[in-house]
């Protein structure tokens, strides 16, 4: 399950005309990297809930053929937070009422999560009602932190939101009887789910995810940073594509001067006697006819004055 029905509020007007989960990383929305990476490891029945914008998030992934996929989609006419989403979803996670467990991560994320050691780290804890994966960071408190202790059965959560060097990266294994105990209409799965549970007794493993890449989206400052880490050659296992380099299509006059790290995407046009980069995106068939650095163009955009800001989303500069 990917979890992709949120309202995307925090990133302002680039939440409004477009779903998080399909904001340009690189010229690639943030969706197909994660639908890579499951793919890479066997995963490649996928549900999507939606709700902000359904129709583009369909139109973008289809049927999920061209990743090797098969996606099904649920919508959400009211939002219903992680756990109802989870739970409004099991007809399709859970058709048969096999009660086999399930990956729920959440859409806004590119994560190097080594997926297949994920599973068999759940599969080698026995009977718990799921598997976070988390992360030590020296900010956790920011991002609700997870306190995580080793017992004789591994790597357990014993509280969340409280006191802990851990967060929580938004992906956990689950099985759909577990999150059929979520209260009926919109629920967290943390608050209403896996908190009170372990305040109940009840156990929750955890999976540290000790390297490799992790960012979310959630504000421009987060979505720009990603950009360029991944621009600057931040390593992904299965990455959707080559993720800096000039496209053979783009058309760069000769007079122009391109600074790496840059992506210059498909048909895309670079003007006289201007710069670009270093740091700067440009979109498939966007045109670029003024200097520019540390700025992403989407796709189609034409940037004919100095941008104000650093993303440009079509014909004008959008604010941040």
């Amino acid at each position: 399950m990917v979890l992709c029905a949120g309202m995307s509020t925090r990133l302002g007007t680039l939440g409004a005309s477009c779903p998080k989960p399909l904001l340009p990383v690189c010229g690639v929305p943030i969706l197909a990297f994660g639908i890579t990476n499951l793919v890479a490891h066997g995963v490649t029945e996928l549900v999507i809930n939606t709700h902000h914008r359904a129709d583009l998030i369909e139109q973008a992934l289809g049927d999920g053929r061209r990743f090797g996929a098969r996606i099904r989609y649920v919508h959400e006419e009211i939002l219903l937070g992680t756990g109802g989403g989870l739970k409004h979803a099991l007809p399709l996670l859970d058709p048969d009422g096999v009660d086999e467990p399930f990956l729920s991560i959440n859409g806004k994320l590119i994560f190097d999560l080594d997926i297949t050691a994920l599973i068999a780290a759940h599969r080698a804890a026995g009977d718990v009602l799921g598997m976070m994966v988390v992360r030590r960071v020296p900010d956790a408190r920011d991002w609700g932190a997870v306190q995580v202790q080793i017992d004789d059965r591994g790597p357990r959560v014993t509280d969340i939101l409280g006191d802990g060097e851990h967060m929580f990266c938004g992906a956990h294994v689950t099985r759909p009887s577990v999150m059929a105990r979520l209260p009926a209409g919109e629920s967290d799965s943390i608050r209403q789910g896996y908190l009170p549970w372990l305040r109940a007794g009840e156990r929750v493993a955890a999976y540290e995810h000790l390297d490799g890449y992790f960012a979310e989206h959630s504000t421009p400052e987060r979505y720009l940073a990603s950009n360029w880490a991944l621009l600057g050659g931040a390593y992904l296992r299965h990455p959707p594509t080559r993720l800096h380099g000039i496209d053979p299509t783009a058309r760069i006059h000769p007079t122009a001067t391109i600074v790496a790290p840059v992506k210059i995407g498909a048909r895309a046009v670079i003007g006289a006697g201007v710069t670009v980069g270093p740091n700067a995106v440009i979109g498939d068939s966007a045109v670029v006819r003024v200097s520019l650095a540390n700025t992403v163009v989407w796709a189609s955009a034409v940037v004919d004055a100095p941008p104000s800001q650093p993303i440009v989303t079509g014909s004008a500069v959008s604010p941040s």
